[in-house]
């Protein structure tokens, strides 16, 4: 079974269509990536999952639960709509930490504010915010940032803060986690340590959505790649057969631009 089902999802803005009907499946522990040209819709494809902008029409489902249906998300429940976001994580281009905290509290602020709606959280407070801490600790541990958690973002790398973009993301044990070009913002020198973190991440069978111009790594990293071409899926198969052997003119033309 699907842990995510994304059926002939719709978004326009005004009078264009950023994504013409977009489907796709992606089994538990697998790995994704989006490929495509700026423009394509992989950026509004990934915010539309993750509710950042709300699809005109299709139907999303994560691990058999249908957290968008056509309606507008926009008007549902404050509550509901925080519980189907906990569901998938994701990391921003532009890290988006918060300046006035340091890197253990950005990896715990959200896991707290879950926590507080727990009905045991008034009686066993103490306890909660420690096995949370604890958690966080032992995440960014796994990072390399365990000398970092009192420093604040203005202090760290655009690698390290990075890094602490998905500790928090992972904080918060989403069924699926979502990178939005996660390299794009990276000098060539610190993009390799992120590389590094999600094919670690991959080799834990996290389930990932990856949307990245970095070809050689999806092709490594992924099972299965989506190469998006003016709002559709142009062409979709096996990580090493997209890369190695495209079949329409259209990825041709785009890798060799690419290897150029």
């Amino acid at each position: 079974m699907a842990i995510l089902e994304v059926k002939d999802i719709k978004k326009s803005f005004g009078k264009t269509e950023v994504l013409k009907g977009v489907s796709f499946s992606l089994n538990e522990g697998e790995v994704l990536s989006i490929i495509g040209s700026s423009g394509s819709g992989k950026t509004t494809l990934l915010r539309c999952i993750n509710f950042l902008e709300t699809a005109d029409s299709g139907k999303i489902t994560v691990d058999g639960d249908v957290i968008f249906d056509g309606e507008d998300h926009s008007k549902k429940k404050a509550k509901e709509t925080r519980e189907k976001q906990l569901k998938i994580g994701l990391v921003f281009q532009q890290f988006n930490l918060f300046p006035q905290y340091n890197v253990l509290d950005n990896v715990t602020l959200a896991v707290k504010l879950k926590a507080k709606e727990r009905p045991d959280y008034k009686q066993n407070k103490k306890q909660i915010l420690a096995e949370i801490e604890e958690k966080a600790l032992k995440l960014l541990s796994d990072m390399g940032l365990s000398d970092k958690i009192r420093s604040y973002p203005c202090e760290l790398s655009g690698g390290q803060q990075q890094r602490v973009s998905i500790a928090r993301a992972m904080a918060l044990e989403p069924k699926i986690l979502f990178f939005d070009e996660p390299t794009s913002a990276l000098d060539p020198e610190l993009t390799g340590e992120i590389l590094k973190v999600i094919r670690e991440l991959a080799k834990s069978n996290m389930t990932m959505v990856i949307v990245t111009h970095e070809m050689n790594f999806a092709k490594e990293v992924s099972d299965y790649i989506v190469f998006m071409d003016d709002g559709v899926i142009a062409e979709e198969g096996k990580a090493q057969e997209i890369i190695s052997n495209p079949k329409t003119e259209r990825l041709q033309a785009f890798l060799s631009k690419i290897s150029d």
